[in-house]
């Protein structure tokens, strides 16, 4: 499952989705295949929430500077 479908997921879905991989590999009681499997599975999870945290960051710098051209613009001459 990853791709499009990963995408799509929002990031409470994939971090909740990531949680719960963390939690059954550190509960134990999997095959080796199935550990291997859940650990790439956590690993595209969290690609995808570092994804949107990368794009929150992206967006609240954009916030800030179009802020601070604005105060600095409103500002500026008077002194």
């Amino acid at each position: 499952m990853t791709g499009k479908v990963d995408e799509a997921l929002s990031y409470e879905q994939a971090r909740d989705e990531l949680i719960e991989v963390v939690r059954r590999l550190e509960a134990g009681g999997t095959t080796l295949e199935e550990s291997l499997a859940l650990w790439e599975r956590g690993e595209e999870l969290a690609k995808v929430c570092r994804r949107w945290l990368e794009g929150a960051r992206a967006r609240l710098d954009a916030a800030l500077a179009e802020e601070d051209e604005g105060a600095q613009g409103a500002g500026g001459g008077g002194e």
